[in-house]
């Protein structure tokens, strides 16, 4: 009798272990998915504000292709967007990751036209930036990103890509230069990666015409 006791429990135990093992994995996968899309939803959205759906023509989430650079901070492939109007090259959004930030590495897109101008520079949240200092890089707490756009390879000239505190043209902040000092060199790279290699990224692609019923 004390055995089958002994062997009744275990059996319940290793089905109790086994059970909540399975609603361990099952929560944190369903955690995982959710921080996934609302990563998707925040890049999106971000993309969204670089360029605004009436300034190119095709798909811009179907023109995706992957791309790996040290001048952009990759260590592993990153989607980079395609615009075209009117089945000319428009503009491409770069992934890039800053690793100098205070709080670690930022990850960014930085639009830039097919011209060499910025189009505008986003930080993809997440983020470990101090509140009220460093996170000012973060469009929702401070307009400080859109400080870049319209500027270039040659506006400013490679001595202005800095920040002010060291003989640059761009603002730091107040009680803190390390990120937007991290910032601004990621920046700076993306356009000398896109002037070497605009040509090519358009040239591999074809643009996909927008679907009539997507909402954009």
């Amino acid at each position: 009798m004390l055995f089958q006791s002994i062997s009744k429990n275990s059996v319940i135990l290793a089905i109790f272990a086994i059970v909540t093992s399975g609603l361990v994995a099952f929560t944190s996968s369903s955690t995982e998915t959710l921080r996934a899309e609302a990563k998707q939803r925040a890049l999106e959205k971000a993309l969204s504000q670089i360029i605004s759906a009436d300034q190119y023509s095709n798909d811009l989430l179907a023109n995706r292709i992957s791309i790996s650079d040290p001048l952009l901070g990759l260590t592993r492939s990153k989607d980079a967007y395609l615009a075209w109007k009117d089945g000319q090259p428009y503009a491409a959004i770069l992934p890039a990751i800053a690793p100098e930030g205070y709080g670690g590495a930022l990850e960014m897109i930085i639009g830039i036209h097919y011209d060499g101008t910025l189009a505008g520079v986003r930080i993809v949240p997440p983020h470990n930036e101090t509140p009220g200092l460093g996170d000012k890089v973060d469009i929702k707490k401070s307009p400080w990103v859109l400080g870049f756009n319209g500027h270039s390879l040659q506006n400013p000239h490679a001595k202005g890509w800095k920040v002010k505190k060291d003989g640059g043209q761009f603002d730091q902040f107040t009680g803190a230069t390390i990120t937007p000092r991290a910032v601004v060199k990621g920046v700076h790279r993306a356009l000398q990666y896109f002037k070497v290699n605009k040509d090519a990224l358009f040239s591999n692609a074809t643009p996909v015409p927008r679907s009539t019923n997507n909402g954009r």
